[in-house]
């Protein structure tokens, strides 16, 4: 250990560590990246080698590096499931001054959608799929099976937690654990895709319109083909003051759905190429709609593996 890397001063708070460290340990053993949290319930803050990610950062985080440090350094990505690392001395110090055991969601193949306050829960209930749960202090986690994005402020009161971001351990919650759900996945394509009304967006020109000339392999008829079209763009211009961005993901989905089983080529491209447009139409960026249009015909693509 270098003499920068030093343990942290242990407080009075929790002179053993214990509690802590043994619930780590036993989370480890199941597969759950941990670490530990410190007052105010965030991660330690680097020592003096690893400040600023002077040392390059963790070969985990998005931009690989080499630290090697053996301290609880660069938040979310110190999280382990190394029991020589969890119970290593200067982990052990840290525990010691920890209030809470933090983990990474996304190592653990979780996504938590953090709901902040009553009326987030109330909103859950009513919109989101039913999952396992987990009280918190002001509201509760909702954890699905998946990993995704993490993004704070989804919409009010709810942040989710997966790739790249750590959460506390509360306890296993109740309920079955669901896959995570393209409904939650919609969420990172935020609301504030669809802008206030009359102000300028990106348009698309010479898009890709759909025809049975780009669907030589589909099984369907061309009527079937552009009923389910029609309707699509219709529930996506319908949407003109909020949520355009979401309706077009949720309509590229259900229409590549529509060809799981088809040998292909089906045209999707174009499809989706008219969806975007009509996002852009009541006002969404067009990067966003790309985006949320994409992500729904990748997400239609791996229900039907």
């Amino acid at each position: 250990m270098t003499p920068d890397c030093k343990t942290p001063r242990p407080l009075a708070t929790n002179p053993q560590g214990g509690d802590h460290l043994r619930t780590a340990l036993e989370l480890a053993a199941a597969g759950v990246p941990v670490l530990p949290l410190r007052h105010g319930k965030g991660p330690f803050g680097n020592c003096r080698v690893c400040a600023k990610n002077a040392c390059g950062g963790r070969p985990n985080m998005k931009s690989a590096g080499p630290c090697q440090c053996p301290g609880v350094c660069h938040a979310w990505a110190a999280a382990t499931t190394d029991p020589d690392v969890i119970a290593s001395p200067v982990w052990v110090a840290a525990w010691r001054q920890a209030v809470c055991v933090g983990y990474h969601p996304g190592g653990a193949g979780l996504t938590v959608m953090d709901l902040d306050n009553d009326a987030a829960v109330a909103w859950a209930r009513e919109t989101m799929p039913a999952t396992r749960t987990v009280a918190t202090t002001r509201g509760e986690h909702w954890l699905y099976q998946g990993v995704m994005p993490s993004h704070n402020a989804v919409r009010s009161g709810v942040d989710i937690k997966s790739r790249m971001s750590y959460a506390r351990w509360l306890g296993p919650g109740n309920g079955r654990m669901a896959a995570l759900s393209p409904a939650v996945v919609a969420l990172v394509v935020k609301e504030e895709a669809t802008p206030a009304s009359g102000e300028v967006v990106s348009s698309l020109h010479d898009r890709a319109m759909w025809d049975r000339t780009v669907a030589t392999g589909c099984r369907h008829t061309e009527q079937y083909i552009r009923t389910g079209l029609v309707r699509g763009l219709a529930l996506v211009r319908a949407r003109t003051e909020s949520g355009a961005a979401s309706q077009a993901f949720g309509v590229a989905r259900f229409l590549g759905c529509q060809h799981a089983q088809c040998p292909g080529p089906c045209g999707l491209d174009a499809i989706g190429s008219q969806v975007v447009a009509a996002a852009v139409s009541v006002g969404v960026p067009e990067d966003y709609a790309r985006r949320a249009v994409a992500n729904g015909l990748q997400a239609a693509e791996r229900s039907a593996t």
